[in-house]
């Protein structure tokens, strides 16, 4: 089984554009029969992109340190729930199990998740496609900010290949379908 790791707020306080998307895209890696990796969330992206793939006969597999589990963070319903110590091991783990990444708008966590995984991908330790969802160009600035690092030479322009970016949960599919 194919399985894509997607990266998405927690925070239920969005715009509903965001939602949308990520349902649907759940809705879709359901019925092509990914199976989902994500950080368990009970909330926000993160929930809506569970129970979507859920509801379109899809699987969920949910990794999640103990913490967040004793503060009630945790999506009660997943197909598998991983129990981890500690927020490193969660993202190595939600990387070791996908061949894919697909980052949907997100804070602060998210963020970082999908710099990391670049980073690891330019380091040769993750070998998979990633994907940039900018629903409502919401990564506009961090990809602005990227070209940038590429033009006052913090960056080769080959590190541009390690990424792409989608505008719609249907490219975003066509992008991990390789």
């Amino acid at each position: 089984m194919r399985s894509v790791c997607v990266y998405c707020a927690s925070s239920s306080r969005i715009d509903t554009g965001y939602t949308e998307a990520a349902e649907a895209l759940g809705t879709l890696l359901g019925k092509g029969r990914w199976r989902v990796i994500n950080g368990a969330g009970s909330f926000g992206l993160m929930r809506v992109v569970s129970d979507a793939t859920l509801k379109a006969g899809g699987t969920v597999v949910g990794i999640i340190p103990h913490f967040m589990v004793d503060n009630g963070w945790c999506h009660s319903g997943l197909t598998e729930l991983i129990r981890v110590e500690t927020m490193h091991e969660r993202k190595q783990r939600m990387a070791d199990m996908s061949d894919a990444v697909i980052a949907l708008p997100g804070g602060c966590g998210t963020l970082e998740e999908l710099m990391e995984i670049i980073t690891w991908r330019q380091l040769g330790l993750y070998h998979h496609p990633v994907v940039i969802l900018n629903t409502n160009h919401y990564y506009d600035p961090l990809l602005e900010m990227l070209n940038r690092a590429e033009d006052e030479q913090f960056m080769r322009s080959q590190t541009r290949t390690l990424w792409q970016v989608a505008e719609t949960p249907e490219e975003a599919m066509r992008m991990i379908d390789v």
